[in-house]
């Protein structure tokens, strides 16, 4: 199982940045490798929401996502036909100033076992993520 985790700052403002995370349909438009978004159900408090992503081959999985308004997002795996292990989130600090403290942590394992697998797993978190991050913030900063 790989883990990891990042805090940056980004000249962006906590709620663009927000509402870019929770804008799960758009994930195609700026997240690297994202196929398709499929929102199951959304609310003020969570959303479950299927992603196809396209890494070495096209991984489907569902996320169960919580949602504290312009503060945090977590989610856990509901389902995956490669992923045994999904979970992760977002914390947001408003630092004033159109700034945000961002902390993004993720959790992955992949199932059954093939030469590279840990290789896989490290490289799903520990490159994609500043990658990931980098991505949404700007996105945030063109909403």
């Amino acid at each position: 199982m790989a883990k990891a985790e990042r805090t940056e700052v980004f000249d962006v403002d906590c709620k663009k940045l927000y509402t870019a995370i929770t804008d799960y349909k758009s994930y195609p438009s700026f997240v690297d490798g994202m196929k398709s978004v499929e929102v199951l159900s959304q609310s003020a408090t969570g959303a479950s929401v299927k992603f196809n992503l396209n890494l070495i081959k096209e991984v489907t999985y569902t996320l169960e996502l919580k949602h504290n308004e312009n503060k945090e997002v977590s989610w856990t795996l509901k389902s995956g036909d490669l992923m045994k292990v999904n979970n992760g989130g977002w914390k947001l600090k408003d630092l004033g100033n159109g700034k945000t403290e961002v902390t993004y942590h993720l959790e992955v394992e992949l199932k059954g076992f093939f030469p590279g697998l840990g290789m896989v797993e490290k490289t799903m978190v520990a490159t994609n993520l500043p990658m990931n991050m980098k991505a949404f913030a700007k996105r945030a900063s063109s909403l």
